[in-house]
């Protein structure tokens, strides 16, 4: 540790030109002699809820015993193997928040809204949408007031790009985003990446200065260059490698937005992807999640939610290993095996991308530990076998140890159609210091996990 009676504080911004640049955190905020866990400094917690539609191929996901986590992880959750010690594999749990109300017909492709609020979005096709409230919201009205943004939002699918339009009587808005301000609020999921760093790194400049500061080929850090270089010299050689190390980062995204903004590589087929954005699905995602990655490690934000696809989506993967395989197409395998061992394919290599997050996250300093050691990522889907539509025994997985809260390296295993998405939710409410009787549809806290 650089010992001083000096420290830099943990919501350093520089500044400069329209930047505003968070810090990740190091030595020179821990006041000296002190332990980190009795400063400000302490690493805060965060949460990431990822969802993914179209369920997951049924026997290429489930664990074969409870409790401690097999040699070898089930086919779909492979990429994840080298975490298997951050790990809580969740089976048996029933999304009844996705099924029709009773007496109402469809729902069974319009409703990713529930997903983190375990509540059966109004079917309404008009502006009177309600839905619930979701966790990561509630969670960022705790930890997020401090920082540059309360949550963050994304997306990897263009709501009007290869998807079938929204029907059965339910509103687009309840497929088009996952988080919820309020049961009327729901929030925009960005897109772009170029937009996303604007939001984190632009802070008071304006769109004519940041277009200007593009086509100059300019770094946001070509502002701060001096009060990068005279913090340097003020700080300790541990510290310097993590800044060094975070300025690169933020260096190398400026490069990879350069390259999205001239692309001119084909989209996949009937997917029209906006300007601006990666042409790649694997380069747009890896790029979000890098993103995201370094909000957490500058403390710009403490939540985030992304959006895999939309229902109904048509898109192919031409990185994975079913590379002309629609994902919707491919959910109604009719039960045939050689047709589920495909789909199954997708499921795997949108996993293989949630493991590229992992392990940035993992290999991130955060004080006595990492990211990954300090967050609690949820990742899951809202149907199980969607060749039938069924909506029980989904697939769920929890990543991450949440600062020392979330006992891991397990395969919970629930009896099916018994314990809602809901007990859950409700479980991971209680993670984050927010004491509930109820939330959504649960009817008690999830057994097991704690």
């Amino acid at each position: 540790m650089f010992i001083t009676k000096k420290h830099v504080g943990r919501r350093a911004l520089l500044r400069g030109a329209g930047v505003a640049l968070g810090l990740p955190l190091l030595d020179a905020m821990i006041p000296a002699a002190t332990a980190l866990a009795q400063t400000a400094a302490v690493p805060p917690p965060r949460f990431w809820g990822g969802f993914v539609p179209h369920g997951a191929a049924p026997g290429y996901w489930v664990p074969k015993q409870e409790g401690a986590l097999e040699a070898e992880l089930p086919f779909i959750w492979r990429p994840l193997e080298p975490y298997r010690s951050h790990l809580n594999i969740l089976t048996g749990l029933h999304s009844t928040s996705a099924e029709p109300p009773p007496g109402e017909t469809g729902a069974d492709h319009w409703v990713a809204a529930a997903f983190l609020c375990a509540e059966k979005p109004k079917k309404t096709a008009g502006a009177d949408v309600y839905a619930g409230t979701t966790i990561d919201q509630i969670i960022a009205a705790k930890y997020g007031q401090e920082t540059l943004l309360p949550s963050l939002e994304i997306s990897v699918e263009d709501p009007g790009s290869g998807s079938s339009n929204c029907g059965e009587g339910y509103s687009c808005v309840y497929t088009n985003t996952i988080a919820w301000a309020s049961p009327t609020t729901p929030l925009p999921m960005e897109l772009n990446p170029q937009v996303v760093f604007e939001r984190m790194f632009g802070s008071g400049s304006t769109p004519e200065q940041r277009v200007a500061r593009r086509e100059r080929n300019q770094s946001i850090l070509d502002s701060i260059n001096d009060k990068i270089s005279g913090m340097r010299r003020e700080i300790s050689v541990p510290d310097r490698v993590r800044l060094d190390a975070f300025t690169d980062n933020v260096r190398e995204i400026e490069r990879r937005l350069q390259i999205a903004a001239g692309a001119t590589t084909a989209a996949p087929e009937n997917f029209d992807v906006p300007p601006g954005i990666p042409q790649s699905f694997d380069d747009h995602i890896k790029l979000m999640f890098d993103l995201q990655a370094l909000a957490y490690q500058a403390d710009i934000t403490r939540v985030g939610t992304m959006l895999f696809a939309r229902d109904l989506t048509g898109r192919v993967y031409p990185e994975s290993d079913a590379p002309t395989l629609g994902f919707h197409g491919g959910s109604h395998h009719g039960e045939d095996p050689s047709r589920i061992d495909e789909f199954s394919k997708i499921n795997q290599y949108h996993v293989k991308m949630l493991a590229y997050f992992v392990d940035k996250l993992a290999k991130t300093e955060d004080g006595d530990g990492s990211l990954l050691d300090h967050s609690l990522l949820l990742y899951g889907s809202n149907m199980g076998n969607p060749n039938q539509h069924l909506h029980y025994d989904v697939p769920h997985i929890l990543i991450g140890g949440n600062n020392g809260r979330m006992p891991t390296n397990r395969h919970l295993a629930y009896p099916t159609r018994s314990v809602p998405t809901g007990n859950l939710l409700l479980s991971l409410l209680d993670q984050f210091g927010i004491e509930r009787d109820t939330f959504g549809d649960s009817t008690g806290r999830l057994d097991k996990l704690v």
